[in-house]
């Protein structure tokens, strides 16, 4: 891969970072928001899941905006709303206005996914989108990686309020960036014109009908025409859930059950993120030579199959004390969970025989992602309050992995929008 695709991926790694960073910030500041406002566990898993609700709404309207506007004006539109406020949830001052603010985040950061998909089919050959979609994906696990590391000397130093307040401005900093610097590969002045006709010529694995006249295909028109991209999206789900009980929870659960100090906490949650970033690459670059000249196939099925299955090790949490043992398992899960993530995305582009359909398809795949993912939070927060233990929620994740591994094995076998054989 050429620097200059090579910065792309950097935007995109830098997007997901900022989208993850902020949603985050609340989980490391759980601990002196929940003391503010008296908030049970019950009533912490809703607000964790609250942004879901609203991203989760917003997802197909962002990716029927990203297919007909371009990914430059919706990612922009979308991360002003979300960085303003991500920065607004500083100064609020009762809990409704803390769950209004993240409603409205969540709003804004559906932009993110259908439009980093849609840079990923403009910019990236099929050859290439493995590792670009690893690193793509693998922001979302920098960023609470160095939320980590950096909210709990903030929170000491200056107030969780002040968290909130950094975060939203490294928001604004990067949208001027991607203003001024991005557009697409047709029309980037600072591209070669080598690497531009490779580009063009290269993006796509299936011809599709573009300008031929026929319509662009309906949602229901993909959805009705056999299984994959339910399959997709069911197997997003599955991933997704157990990447959100790690989002929200993992914080509290070093603090709680294996008695870690605020301090302690930001440094041993960030390291499986750390790790997750480093494997998750790693995976992406091994799919695209395990695959090269087969992607369209689908093969790369077998490798978000094994990364869950690798993913599902979190099942035997429960029977591990030591903090040192749960740090390997839960970065060898996350690793698993990343890869599935970042491959599925790419799965999903080589499936699509349409480019046209790329935002409004990837919007689908993250919907049934984040309807199982706004899940994980509350069903956590009850399972904690019933228990007085997160074991029980680390198994309903380890099976839901399983079953995402299945899914993409079995549901999956033909291009989207291609009816299944008779």
């Amino acid at each position: 891969m050429s620097y200059r695709r090579g910065w792309v991926a950097l935007i995109l790694f830098a997007l997901a970072l900022i989208n993850y960073v902020d949603r985050v910030t609340l989980s490391f500041a759980a601990t002196p928001i929940a003391r503010e406002y008296g908030l049970s566990p019950v009533m912490l898993g809703y607000l964790f899941s609250s942004f879901l609700w609203t991203y989760t709404l917003f997802l197909l309207p962002m990716g029927m905006l990203v297919d007909r506007f371009g990914a430059k004006r919706v990612a922009g539109f979308g991360l002003g709303i979300w960085s303003v406020a991500t920065a607004a949830t500083g100064l609020v001052g009762s809990f409704p206005a803390l769950l209004s603010t993240r409603l409205v985040m969540g709003a804004g950061e559906a932009s993110s996914n259908p439009a980093g998909a849609r840079v990923i089919r403009e910019w990236i050959p099929a050859s290439e989108r493995g590792l670009v979609n690893a690193i793509f994906n693998s922001g979302s696990y920098a960023g609470p990686a160095i939320c980590a590391l950096a909210a709990g000397p903030i929170i000491e130093l200056l107030g969780w309020r002040a968290l909130f307040f950094i975060a939203g401005a490294i928001g604004v900093i990067w949208l001027l960036c991607w203003l001024v610097w991005f557009d697409k590969p047709e029309r980037a002045s600072w591209l070669g014109e080598a690497e531009r006709a490779k580009i063009l010529a290269e993006r796509s694995i299936v011809k599709a009908a573009v300008d031929d006249g026929r319509p662009k295909p309906s949602l229901r028109q993909l959805l009705g025409r056999g299984t994959t991209l339910w399959g997709l999206a069911l197997t997003q789900g599955c991933n997704v859930y157990s990447q959100y009980l790690f989002l929200t929870w993992l914080p509290s659960y070093l603090q709680q059950s294996k008695g870690l100090t605020l301090a302690k906490t930001g440094l041993f949650a960030a390291i499986p993120y750390v790790v997750a970033v480093v494997l998750c690459i790693v995976v992406g670059r091994l799919s695209d030579r395990f695959l090269q000249g087969e992607v369209g196939g689908g093969k790369r099925r077998l490798v978000i199959a094994a990364s869950m299955i690798l993913a599902s090790i979190i099942l035997l949490a429960p029977l591990i004390d030591s903090v040192g043992l749960i740090l390997v398992l839960i970065s060898l899960s996350l690793t698993g969970i990343a890869a599935t993530t970042s491959m599925n995305f790419a799965l999903l582009n080589d499936l699509l025989p349409d480019p046209r359909n790329v935002g409004l398809a990837m919007a689908f795949l993250v919907v049934g992602g984040n309807l199982f993912g706004l899940m994980a939070p509350i069903v956590t927060g009850y399972v904690i309050a019933l228990t007085g233990s997160y074991d029980m929620a680390f198994v309903i994740a380890g099976i839901l992995l399983l079953i995402g591994a299945t899914s993409v094995m079995t549901l999956t076998r033909r291009p989207i929008g291609v009816a299944q054989e008779a």
